[in-house]
């Protein structure tokens, strides 16, 4: 394509949000730019002393529809879609006696902060611009003799190239046009998913046929690049869901001297998530590499606490801390000793937020409201998987619908532990069994790529964590799938777990059952599965 810098000698402005137009109001003013411009738009170039053609004495066609229609017009598209380096298009516009643009300055409705407002579904709808992304898009397309402006950013250097009467060569257009429609597509994205949101359609059996749309759309805004990504050598930064300032990727750092870190994002979503897996109850979860190194519940959240960061001491250190329930004065004096990454909670008491400041190094987080559930996407190469998230919902969740396959039924505190670490359960990598006793975890192994490993750890952290005590025998275990073989849960008995939680389904079952009966342990099969990857 052939460079075709040129003065820019006519520019169309049509902007909804104002700021930072005094500096090319300045520039069309100094050149002598012809400026076509629409309402409020107009309105403020005037004032600021540009001489304005309103675009309704271009189009011969008044504003209507309140506002819907201004710019929606062959005078203005062609003119600004005609491609000058093209003769043809040349001769077709001296014909039609339409003058072409060389500039197009153009922001859109604010639909993302009318949706975050709270607005009334008309509302939001009014917000949705048509003609606005019309234009980007057409003086994108024609690069070749049109420069688009759509970030306020961008008007220091379409002021300089206005009054110095050299305009934009190719290589500026091109940038700028790239800028522009990844502007109208994440403009785009943000009110499909709202549509997808709010008109999403139900079939007569209740399902969704807009759970796998046969286009995924999403858009993301960028709000700050990090310092580095999971390690020095790797890029990374934070973007936000533009229809959505309120979950944790928004949280509000109340202290802590140092931002957060991508590693810091993962863990503390990873624990903030678990915590809510309880939300009935306080909880507390102590996470390190994506991994609950300790995770309770208790009357009180120091409690919930207490009981969380006793499961594994060492690897407490340097890790992440959620909860699900304010932050009392008792339990910051419980964490002040440890050194903590990151602590996350709904809220803080006073006095326990001064007391955790004094920790400059202590990131403290405040996020509004529980977590969201979301699909869960995972990029593979040429393409990305999608799932609904794992939640604490199918019907084997249920303990009404557990099937008892040995020994008694067991009391009330041996039955509330094993629900317990049945939920705990889906926040562990697999494989994994988690011990739990008194609503706490005692021992977890995670991560194993077998589930005798997987056993042998969670016992193992269960006895040599807590100084002497054998905390194996007594508790009970959960497990995110079935055991392949006889040998994990032997293993567990022997250490002295009285009862079991798993899934069941595989083609050992019996084989497994008959192992726990021999033992005299309680099991119980789900029918449901918790892997976790």
């Amino acid at each position: 394509m052939a460079d075709t810098t040129r003065r820019i000698a006519r520019a169309l402005v049509s902007v909804y949000e104002k700021e930072g137009l005094e500096e090319l109001a300045r520039a069309f003013v100094q050149a002598g730019t012809q400026v076509v411009s629409t309402g409020s738009t107009a309105t403020t170039l005037e004032s600021m002393g540009v001489q304005v053609t309103p675009v309704e004495k271009v189009t011969g066609f008044p504003e209507s529809l309140g506002g819907r229609v201004k710019t929606l017009d062959p005078h203005i598209h062609a003119g600004i879609l005609a491609d000058m380096t093209n003769p043809d298009h040349a001769r077709q516009l001296k014909d039609l006696e339409i003058q072409p643009f060389d500039l197009v300055v153009v922001n859109l409705y604010p639909f993302a902060q009318t949706v975050l407002s709270g607005a009334d579904p008309a509302a939001c709808l009014e917000k949705i611009d048509i003609g606005g992304p019309a234009m980007v898009r057409a003086a994108a397309k024609n690069n070749a003799s049109v420069a688009i402006v759509t970030d306020s950013a961008d008007y220091s250097l379409a002021a300089e190239r206005v009054s110095s009467g050299t305009g934009f060569d190719l290589a500026e257009r091109q940038a700028l046009a790239a800028k522009a429609f990844a502007m109208t597509a994440a403009y785009d994205a943000a009110i499909a998913e709202w549509t997808a949101e709010h008109w999403s359609c139900t079939t007569e059996d209740g399902s969704n046929q807009t759970a796998a749309p046969g286009n995924l759309t999403r858009t993301w805004n960028l709000s700050h690049e990090l310092r580095y990504g999971e390690n020095p050598h790797q890029h990374a930064a934070l973007y936000l869901d533009p229809l959505d300032r309120t979950g944790f990727a928004s949280a509000i750092q109340l202290g802590g001297a140092k931002a957060m870190s991508y590693n810091n994002y993962v863990d503390a979503d990873s624990a903030w998530r678990t915590v809510w897996d309880f939300a009935d109850r306080p909880a507390v979860a102590v996470v390190k590499h994506s991994n609950p190194c300790g995770l309770a519940i208790g009357e009180t959240i120091a409690q919930a606490h207490l009981k969380a960061h006793a499961c594994d001491p060492m690897s407490a250190y340097g890790g992440v801390i959620a909860a699900n329930r304010p932050v009392t004065l008792a339990m910051a004096k419980q964490v002040k000793p440890i050194f903590t990454e990151v602590i996350v909670a709904p809220d803080y008491e006073d006095e326990a937020l001064d007391l955790l400041k004094t920790k400059k190094n202590l990131r403290i987080l405040k996020v509004e409201r529980p977590p969201r559930h979301l699909p869960f996407l995972r990029p593979i190469d040429g393409g990305v998987l999608v799932q609904s998230e794992d939640l604490i919902d199918a019907p084997g969740d249920n303990p009404d619908s557990w099937r008892l396959v040995s020994g008694p039924e067991p009391d009330d505190p041996t039955m509330s532990d094993l629900m317990f670490a049945w939920r705990a359960i889906r926040s562990v990598k697999s494989n994994a069994i988690l011990l739990a006793h008194d609503g706490a975890t005692v021992g977890i192994g995670m991560g194993q790529v077998n589930r005798v490993d997987s056993s042998h750890l969670a016992v193992e952290r269960a006895n040599t964590l807590a100084e002497g005590l054998n905390r194996a025998k007594g508790s009970v275990a959960a497990s995110d799938a079935f055991f392949p073989f006889a040998d994990g849960l032997e293993y567990l008995a022997e250490a002295g777990v009285v009862a079991a939680v798993h899934p069941g389904g595989s083609i050992r079952d019996e084989e497994v059952i008959e192992a726990a009966k021999k033992a005299g342990m309680t099991m119980y099969l789900t029918g449901t599965r918790h892997f976790f990857h």
